[in-house]
């Protein structure tokens, strides 16, 4: 399994429109940060979860050929507003793109992305597959997920493990029967948005506890701000197995 970040940063991305703080004035690749986002090659298989406003462009800096599905984690826009941009891969492969997530997510597509849904479709536009997920295990394309409700602030969004692999982005609450499936967990990807307190995010500080309390052989934090400071000086404070993600840093599995 390959697991790439294909963006580790907020809802605005970083650097931030307008900012000049030291973050969004920095020049290290690692502190640019596109929104949320990963690819997953697993068994010949290619999947990303969320398609946000960066979708087109972090596909194409991964040059990524072959897409096979998308999850969904929840409803934002900064996780959903790409969709429009599978019509290439519908284009390459001549089927239609299967999608998951759970009902209110669908229901969400289908309001922003009405035209895709449409009975009578305008030609050259997306065409997908909807399948609904609930919180009980199920496949994708012969390759079995296990999904993880977490809430963000009153907000439930999917996590997902596959294999040895667990994502938990936009979150600032676990409940413990949920945390048992994330246990012996290889490699955990991880929302740390920033140190000061936050209503739907996980602080520096909880993330790491969180992370130590799972204990996987490596942790990277996501969805992170401008706010929690320069990459090389935050990921010099973490414990060893736990590091700073970054926007295209591809972990082996």
């Amino acid at each position: 399994m390959r697991i790439t970040l294909l963006g580790t940063g907020t809802s605005s991305g970083v650097p931030l429109i307008g900012c000049e703080c030291a973050v969004c004035q920095s020049v290290d690749y690692r502190d640019k940060r596109l929104r949320s986002s990963i690819h997953i090659a697993v068994d010949g298989r290619s999947f990303v979860v969320d398609t946000g406003p960066d979708f087109r462009q972090q596909v194409l800096r991964l040059r990524l050929k072959q897409l096979d599905a998308v999850l969904f984690t929840h409803e934002h826009k900064d996780h959903t507003a790409g969709l429009d941009e599978v019509r290439a891969y519908n284009f390459r492969s001549g089927q239609d793109m299967p999608i998951y997530a759970r009902p209110t997510v669908l229901a969400q597509l289908k309001r922003e992305f009405a035209y895709i849904f449409a009975e009578h479709k305008y030609p050259g536009v997306p065409h997908v597959r909807t399948t609904e997920i609930t919180n009980e295990p199920f496949e994708v394309l012969g390759v079995p997920v296990m999904p993880i409700e977490v809430m963000h602030h009153k907000l439930p969004v999917y996590g997902f493990r596959i294999g040895d692999f667990t994502y938990l982005t936009d979150l600032n609450y676990i409940a413990e029967q949920e945390l048992e499936k994330v246990y012996g967990t290889k490699v955990l990807v991880l929302d740390a948005l920033q140190r000061q307190p936050h209503i739907s995010h996980f602080t520096l500080d909880q993330a790491v506890a969180l992370a130590q309390r799972i204990g996987a052989e490596k942790t990277y934090f996501t969805h992170i701000s401008h706010k929690l400071g320069l990459h090389r000086e935050v990921d010099a404070e973490l414990p060893p197995t736990i590091r700073l993600g970054y926007d295209g840093l591809q972990i082996n599995l």
